[in-house]
């Protein structure tokens, strides 16, 4: 069979839509068990039908199940019609098309739900597809569900009405009813992403960090609390003075200092907040999480390794770096009494761009997370290895220059070496001896830190 062109590929689709549009005028409209439902619900036969809708993110598929079942428990009137999943493949589906019985794909089917999670380990059952018969103010409406694409996830709402306030009315009170229920207020979420490009949303356990647990230089602790949990405390005073909440916090210092155990200690404080950490290739999604941070606020937006998109423009090849234009647009955007925190660490804060790094209204506190001294180093010690250390002096000072994670790391070994060989009292030190003896100079340097010299 011969390749058809371009042209007359066109030339055959254009024909195929006439021959659809003389069909619809000239075959008659059926009634099918779905149409005569429909049709019953809404008190119409089958003329002209008000209708409205909305296309969200997958993201939002969720949210829209959670609108649905609280509209539920106050309604006198609910029924569900399930339909295929995949009915959005069928061409020209709507609830006008079904209720003048002008569509002919396939009718009613058995209700499929999906498990969808709401939060770690919990998951809610969320329609595939179908369609919601119930009232709004009185008048009938109905609801139809369904995924129009999959990559991305496109989840499309529309809802008809023989009134069209009507329609209007009953989606803005699920918009409403959307923003009340949000299944990521208060939670700790990040970014995924499909291999399609599509983003999704996942929920975060961070560890569980105890003030005790975090171990800084003197007056380090308290200049992040003051910025973070201070203001997340005060915040209704200082709208009242006046005064914006809006506020950027930077945690910079060599690998290893505790930058991302010091934010799990944040983030647990501050419970009533909504947290999106963004981290590794997630960064780049910092404009969809400012539109959530906005949405959900008081929020929390963590960009770990923020150097991997703030790299000073004046260095070669970051001159046109459209993440950090996107990054500091949603820092600027921010109303003055939006109360969203944004937490940055980085390892390299000399390669920052100083428009992000050092303007007050973006990061208003840079706090540098140093070396652990004689005392922080001993408290660490104590900390992972679960003991106190009566006599560890020389240890301490063979210690001088490493970073937090090697002192984690050390701990951890001595456990093992104690389940290995008895309860033996040197296991710290021997672990340490055993540490620096197989540690290929590469490995012995990303976790004691450039001042090591143990």
């Amino acid at each position: 069979m011969a390749e058809l062109s371009f042209d007359d590929a066109q030339t055959l689709v254009r024909a195929l839509a006439e021959l659809n549009k003389m069909a619809d005028r000239v075959l008659p409209h059926r009634s099918s068990p779905l149409t005569a439902r429909l049709r019953q619900h809404l008190a119409t036969e089958g003329g002209s039908l008000a209708s409205t809708s909305i296309k969200l993110p997958g993201i939002e598929r969720v949210n829209v199940q959670l609108a649905f079942n609280a509209y539920q428990q106050a309604a006198d009137t609910w029924d569900v019609i399930g339909l295929q999943s995949d009915v959005a493949n069928y061409s020209g589906v709507s609830l006008p098309s079904i209720v003048s019985g002008a569509w002919y794909g396939p009718g009613e089917v058995a209700k499929q739900f999906e498990e969808v999670e709401i939060d770690v380990d919990q998951t809610l059952p969320c329609l595939q597809a179908g369609i919601v018969l119930t009232e709004f103010e009185g008048a009938p409406v109905a609801s139809l569900i369904m995924l129009a694409e999959r990559y991305p996830p496109t989840l499309v709402v529309e809802v008809a009405a023989t009134e069209q306030h009507t329609a209007d009315g009953f989606l803005r009170r699920l918009r409403d009813l959307m923003h009340e229920h949000n299944a990521f207020r208060r939670k700790v979420v990040s970014f995924s992403f499909g291999m399609h490009g599509e983003f999704g949303l996942r929920f975060v356990r961070l560890p569980k960090v105890a003030r005790d647990q975090v171990v800084l230089a003197p007056g380090e602790l308290e200049a992040i609390e003051s910025h973070s949990i201070g203001i997340t405390d005060h915040a209704e005073g200082l709208r009242a003075a006046g005064q914006h909440v809006k506020r950027g916090l930077l945690l910079y210092g060599p690998p290893g200092t505790g930058k991302t155990h010091t934010i799990s200690y944040l983030v647990g404080s501050m419970r009533d907040r909504t947290t999106i950490v963004l981290s590794g290739p997630a960064v780049g999604a910092v404009g969809q999480a400012g539109t959530i941070a906005r949405a959900l606020q008081p929020a929390t937006i963590v960009i770990e390794d923020v150097d991997l998109i703030g790299m000073d423009r004046d260095l070669a090849g970051h001159e046109h770096n459209p993440m950090l234009f996107q990054l500091l647009n949603e820092m600027d955007g921010l109303a003055e009494d939006a109360d969203v925190l944004f937490v940055l660490t980085t390892n390299r804060v000399d390669m920052l761009e100083p428009a992000l790094a050092a303007r007050p209204g973006r990061v208003d506190q840079a706090i540098e997370l140093s070396l652990p001294d004689a005392a922080g180093r001993r408290r660490l010690i104590e900390l992972y290895d679960g003991a106190p250390l009566s006599d560890g002096d020389a240890l301490v000072a063979r210690l001088d220059g490493v970073a937090p994670a090697f002192i984690k790391e050390l701990a951890r070994r001595a456990a093992l070496m104690r389940l290995q060989r008895g309860d033996l009292p040197t296991a710290l030190t021997d672990a340490l001896d055993a540490m620096l003896e197989h540690a290929t100079p590469v490995l012995r340097r990303s976790l004691s830190g450039p001042a090591s010299d143990v």
